[in-house]
């Protein structure tokens, strides 16, 4: 633990903006908004609230900042809270606004970057609910290198229709649609489970992107303990927003920063935990892009590395049974990371938020309950290794990103039934178009060719939904949604619209996907494959203005993450 600084240290950038008769003007634009003549020679402290009723993963947003800010101010702060954007996937998905998604986490990063920088903050909390809210956050927290904590805004509760006792979720709806357009289930159950899925606030109930992410940030050691694992309308979370703003003037007089943290040990905790939990492919995607922030070499081929010894213990939905909420009442995963510690799975000498280590603040973790099934035993693993299998071949020579539990099979070969958009897949899964022993190519959907980098959720529900989830595989150079399980392969680089050989596909072409051997291939002679890219001509773009355009123009490849502000020449 490092030595406490002096309290003049403690506001190395708000003394800047604050101090001195020169600085009077800045001074009195902070009179009305409630600083007083004392609150100037505190540290100035930001709380980046992700709030809005665009979804209900951020709705209640707006109240936990407060309690942030009660933290801080309580501790020795001046506390500011600020708003950033979030959008929805779940409301966006399948639709021409999912191409938004990424983007806005390069928004969320930068507009934290941007409010930080320019207020002299010497230091801050993020609360953050939707999945790009994450990322964007710990991308800004890399960058800025100032005190700072994450909070998770916590997980939805389950719905559920009367005298029916399914637990649902919003993925209960998506395959909803492929089961009423296969006639499995009635006009009135689907309206049901649409009215019925979500209850409340909080984020996506499964392992899905938002859990999966919000455990892996408590993996890096960049929020509070048990931060990942609260119900959103709790006790528990309010506490955690509390005690995040407290948090933030300890690291300040601790001199604890998130480089000090975010280290290639701690990514290799969060993809282990990741793992262990079955979590989302945008995982990959995510730490890649955390890791460029914070200047830690992390690559494609680290994750196999770690996957090798790390096996799948969850059983948790989309891929499992249970819901998050329901690992929130066993203890959360915190057992678990304890189960991993104790293998010599995670890193225990790697330093958090809280000023210990990882193995320090799991010295006292209870185990969970005997008659819990969610957590499976070391000795009976839901799969041995790792569920992210990165592929590679002739169909994605810079990598691809399987999400595989074994439940659907290791090895699939098919014939191609090749769309360029997601819209035009979905219209031919739903009208039956799709049988069994189809591989279904999605492309022109990558970083630069969507742009944006759609999920595939609505695919890949529909297939579920009609029943064909190990009989139809779906490849794509889009992503997929937590929620998306099946045969799926995701993240195929270079992608088509940079002339992958994804481009090359024709339909009818017999594709090999063996995640035993870690490849995907397009069964066609190399003379083929040389006349066919011979007369591939690059597409024009979809967008020639705005923040579609700029991204795209920017954007790197999925396989380095996504990112947009790699080598930028001046």
């Amino acid at each position: 633990m490092k030595k406490s600084k002096s309290s003049d240290s403690l506001r190395p950038f708000s003394s800047v903006v604050f101090d001195g008769d020169e600085r009077a003007a800045a001074r009195a634009m902070l009179y009305p908004v409630g600083f007083k003549p004392e609150d100037f020679k505190k540290p100035l402290i930001g709380v980046a609230s992700t709030w809005g009723n665009v979804t209900p993963c951020n709705m209640h947003i707006d109240k936990l900042a407060l309690e942030s800010e009660k933290g801080a101010n309580a501790a020795g702060g001046k506390a500011i809270v600020f708003n950033t954007i979030t959008i929805s996937d779940g409301i966006s998905m399948g639709s021409e606004g999912m191409k938004y998604s990424l983007v806005s986490r390069e928004v969320i990063a930068d507009s934290i970057e941007t409010v930080v920088g320019c207020a002299g903050m010497d230091g801050f909390v993020a609360i953050g609910g939707c999945d790009k809210n994450m990322p964007g956050s710990i991308i800004a927290m890399a960058r800025l290198n100032r005190p700072s904590v994450f909070v998770y805004g916590g997980t939805i509760l389950p719905g559920c229709i009367t005298g029916d006792t399914r637990k649902l979720d919003i993925v209960s709806v998506f395959e909803a649609i492929g089961a009423h357009a296969n006639k499995k289930i009635g006009d009135a159950e689907f309206q049901a489970i649409e009215q019925c899925a979500i209850p409340g606030p909080g984020s996506c109930g499964g392992m899905y992107t938002a859990n999966t992410m919000a455990s892996a940030i408590e993996a890096l050691g960049m929020s509070l303990p048990n931060s990942s694992a609260q119900n959103a309308i709790s006790p528990a979370k309010l506490d955690d927003c509390r005690r995040a703003g407290a948090c933030v003037i300890e690291m300040l007089k601790q001199g604890i920063r998130p480089l000090d943290i975010l280290t290639k040990k701690a990514f290799e905790n969060a993809i282990a935990v990741v793992i262990a939990l079955s979590g989302s492919t945008n995982a990959v995607l995510h730490l890649l892009a955390i890791a460029h922030a914070a200047k830690v070499k992390l690559a494609l081929d680290d994750f196999t590395r770690v996957g090798k010894n790390v096996p799948v213990l969850a059983d948790l939905k989309p891929s499992g049974k249970h819901l998050m909420s329901e690992l929130v009442a066993i203890g959360g995963i915190r057992p678990l990371m304890k189960m991993l510690l104790d293998k010599g799975l995670l890193h225990g000498d790697a330093l958090t938020v809280t000023g210990e280590t990882m193995a320090q603040t799991l010295a006292n973790v209870k185990p969970y309950p005997a008659s819990q099934t969610i957590i499976q035993p070391f000795d009976k693993p839901i799969k041995k290794d790792s569920h992210l299998v990165i592929l590679r071949g002739n169909l994605a020579s810079e990598g691809a990103v399987a999400k595989l539990t074994s439940k659907e099979g290791l090895k699939f070969t098919g014939r191609a039934r090749v769309f360029n958009s997601e819209e035009a897949a979905l219209e031919k899964i739903l009208d039956g178009s799709i049988v069994k022993g189809d591989v279904v190519v999605i492309r022109y959907e990558g970083p630069r060719g969507g742009p944006g980098m759609r999920e595939m959720l609505s695919p890949t529900s529909a297939i579920m939904g009609k029943g064909l989830g190990k009989d139809v595989a779906l490849i794509t150079d889009g992503r997929f949604s937590g929620g998306s399980h099946g045969f799926v392969v995701g993240h195929i680089t270079p992608e088509a619209y940079v002339g992958g050989t994804l481009a090359l596909v024709k339909n009818g072409d017999s594709i090999t996907i063996d995640a035993e051997k870690r490849q995907i291939n397009l069964d066609i002679p190399a003379k083929e494959m040389a006349v066919r890219r011979k007369a591939w001509k690059k597409p024009a773009p979809r967008y020639t203005r705005g923040v579609l355009a700029k991204y795209a123009a920017h954007v790197t490849s999925a396989s380095l993450g996504a990112v947009t502000d790699m080598d930028l020449k001046l």
